[in-house]
């Protein structure tokens, strides 16, 4: 081969490798991009500010940061975001997982998660759904409005007036401003386990409960998406069979959640990190101030500092109500101080 032969032979080489590489790049970038695309219309957003409007209990107090001048600034201002457990989709997964009918749905479970202003403590107050409330007048989207309703259950708030009035009724009651809402339903949070690997939780008693078929000895179990959601549900096989047993349950998932994600490979596995963002974004609906894949991220990288034990959990101080020995009210003036600490 003469020496312009070869030179001609490593230039058609070199130019296969380039548009090889060209390629591999153009494809890459496409499915991070479609991948970006995918994730974002995902997330289903609900305008709550402008549903609800001006009359609602002030933003928390800006504070300066705690961070010294020579480290990253810290997110300024506490934050205060309701989460919502859905009972209901229309969705053949969430029916099979017992999430109800598709005429409507419930919040099987509420959480106001506060998040302090140095995104290194949070506090996560529980409410019992069947709590006795005073129900306030809601917007709908037809331009209407629901009639104040007294001595409602809490839970019946998200039933009739949706995102909007489960925000609404829980401003009412606390007076502390829900600077997000995040509600995720059975499907997803099932999904959002198995996902992570399962969960692995320790129970002080066993549990027998035929209605969400999970029967546990007292002790340490690793439990998949489906068993993780039942110990959510359950609430007949422990305690008095009451909502506040259930709560207790709930608080204990929390923290294994949190524990899990912090052990895992998140950050440094872009698969594994995939695989996770899209069970929850299928199964996630924010307000509009979260329901973009970038602001949900923004909020993530902001708590990267938060580990399991700095995160508190608590349940509204309740009583039984004096009209109803199966339902509770809260119990004041615990509860008002309580959330107090929240503002």
């Amino acid at each position: 081969m003469t020496r312009h032969e070869e030179h001609g032979r490593r230039s058609r080489v070199l130019r296969i490798a380039g548009l090889t590489l060209a390629a591999a790049l153009v494809l890459g970038v496409a499915t991070a991009g479609y991948a970006y695309w995918h994730l974002d219309h995902n997330i289903k957003g609900v305008d709550i500010d402008s549903a609800l409007g001006d009359d609602r209990p002030a933003h928390a107090m800006i504070a300066p940061s705690p961070s010294a001048p020579t480290a990253a600034p810290l997110p300024a201002g506490s934050l205060n975001i309701l989460v919502l457990g859905s009972d209901s989709r229309s969705g053949k997964a969430d029916k099979e997982l017992g999430g109800g009918d598709s005429s409507g749905a419930r919040s099987d479970t509420a959480m106001v998660v506060h998040l302090d202003a140095g995104r290194t403590r949070a506090t996560v107050v529980s409410i019992p759904r069947d709590t006795l409330v005073t129900r306030p007048s809601c917007p709908l989207p037809d331009g209407g409005s629901t009639a104040v309703a007294y001595g409602s259950m809490f839970n019946s708030a998200f039933s009739v007036g949706g995102p909007v009035c489960a925000v609404k009724t829980v401003e009412s009651i606390t007076g502390v401003r829900m600077d997000h809402f995040v509600e995720i339903d059975f499907s997803g949070f099932a999904k959002l386990v198995d996902a992570l690997g399962g969960v692995d939780v320790t129970t002080t008693q066993n549990i027998d409960d035929d209605k969400s078929h999970l029967h546990l000895a007292a002790g340490t179990h690793h439990l998949d998406g489906k068993q993780a959601l039942a110990l959510a549900r359950t609430r007949h096989g422990i305690g008095d069979g009451s909502d506040l047993g259930r709560i207790g349950l709930q608080q204990l998932l929390v923290k294994a959640l949190l524990e899990r994600i912090s052990g895992t490979n998140l950050l440094t596995d872009p698969a594994e990190l995939y695989t996770v963002a899209d069970a929850v974004t299928k199964s996630l609906t924010t307000d509009t101030g979260l329901d973009s894949l970038s602001e949900l991220t923004e909020l993530g990288k902001s708590l990267k500092g938060l580990s399991a034990d700095q995160v508190k959990t608590v349940m509204m101080p309740v009583v039984t109500a004096p009209s109803d020995p199966n339902r509770v009210i809260a119990k004041e003036p615990d509860a008002a101080n309580l959330w107090a600490t929240l503002r």
